[in-house]
């Protein structure tokens, strides 16, 4: 069986409302529109900025509750005490911290943050480090390499 051998089941999808066809089908004459006014003109409807007085659906959009930014920027972020399973004074790069688990996507920017004990003298690679991780890198022996954003 191939995609353009299937089918959907008899019956399963209901055939539009036919307006406009006569008194004896029901929605003769003005098709269910009313009469006169905006909404029984054609090409009325879809315009989200126009609301007469009302704040515009997308000028409310941030102040509803459970808004999303979709341009939001996600942080990977990573604890210095993860960061002892590299081996002495290797390099650490976003490319490595997702190659061992650390972080989900290489393409979102890291931030090592400062929870836990490091031991080992590391070169960390990061797009933002605090302060109490970059004293902890370098108390250890490491050093700290900022990447652009």
């Amino acid at each position: 069986m191939k995609l353009h051998d299937l089918q959907s089941r008899n019956r399963s999808r209901r055939a539009p409302k036919r307006v406009g066809r006569g008194i004896s089908a029901g929605q003769g004459k003005t098709a269910g529109r009313g009469t006169k006014g905006q909404g029984a003109r054609s090409g009325s409807g879809g315009h989200l900025y126009r609301q007469g007085g009302n704040l515009p659906f997308f000028r409310r959009l941030p102040f509803k509750r459970g808004f999303t930014n979709i341009n939001r920027k996600r942080w990977s972020e990573v604890n210095i005490g993860r960061l002892d399973l590299f081996d002495e004074g290797s390099e650490v790069t976003p490319a490595l911290l997702q190659a061992a688990g650390l972080i989900r996507k290489e393409g979102d920017p890291v931030v090592v943050l400062g929870h836990g004990k490091l031991k080992k003298a590391l070169t960390v690679q990061a797009h933002r480090v605090t302060s109490g991780a970059r004293a902890a890198i370098e108390k250890a022996g490491g050093s700290v390499k900022l990447l652009d954003q």
